[in-house]
């Protein structure tokens, strides 16, 4: 910072000078200097949360004056949300070559092999009850060697996040979305979910896959864990398919 106030006594001509300051006091006094010297100045936001990632995704389209579905933008998280460069990148590419409004389908094609994408169409077929199709997506995952771990896991989280709606009470989606820290469209999707579920059998199913995280992982020697990873999820899966249409 010392540095750059010497420069800002003597700029160079032709130069444009890019100034990253991660907030706090530290080099306020230069911070200053350049805001009253008329620099220009953005204010990035920490993107932390899925919430985060979900409004950065929706923020892409919009200044690009393109539309994404709800469902779309939450697939997109969860298929490349790991990394922010990433994700910019690919709504990127997403904007270029996809026309009209960008749908599942279409993250489904450029992205559909990542884990994450693949864990939230199991996730989805399960806790409908669509036992064929969960199935069938489950297998040609592991067939296709994609690691059991993290499709628990998205799993696990779509019982949690359809457990927490259960639970809310009534308001709005925007409302429910900020007390939960969940995007409004995921709170829709819960809701939609719960409608088939009570709290026995949505307990039986967290229990079920909170056991198969364990297997999957090689926690305990259960008797899935000694078969196979790939037993422990495909049984979790079964599992939740029936419960919710027991």
């Amino acid at each position: 910072m010392l540095d750059l106030a010497g420069y800002l006594d003597q700029p160079a001509d032709g130069v444009t000078l890019v100034v990253l300051h991660k907030s706090g006091n530290r080099g306020k006094r230069v911070l200053d200097a350049l805001k009253k010297g008329g620099a220009r100045v953005i204010e990035a936001r920490a993107v932390k949360t899925e919430r985060d990632k979900h409004d950065f995704v929706t923020e892409e389209f919009r200044t690009a004056r393109r539309k994404i579905a709800p469902d779309a933008v939450g697939a997109l998280v969860l298929a490349v949300g790991k990394d922010l460069r990433e994700l910019a990148s690919a709504c990127e590419q997403l904007i270029r070559d996809v026309d009209g409004l960008v749908e599942t389908e279409d993250v489904t094609t450029y992205y559909g092999e990542k884990v994450e994408t693949t864990g939230f169409r199991v996730a989805e077929a399960a806790l409908t009850g669509d036992e064929a199709a969960a199935m069938a997506l489950l297998r040609h995952a592991m067939l296709g060697g994609l690691d059991p771990v993290p499709i628990v896991a998205v799993l696990a989280l779509q019982l949690r996040q359809v457990g927490k709606v259960a639970t809310a009470g009534r308001g709005s989606s925007a409302q429910l979305a900020r007390d939960l820290g969940m995007a409004p469209w995921q709170v829709d999707a819960a809701r939609r979910t719960s409608q088939g579920w009570d709290g026995e059998r949505l307990g039986a199913a967290i229990q079920a896959v909170a056991r198969a995280d364990v297997d999957v992982k090689g926690g305990l020697r259960t008797e899935a864990a000694v078969r196979s990873p790939e037993h422990a999820v495909e049984r979790a899966v079964l599992t939740v398919c029936r419960l919710r249409n027991r």
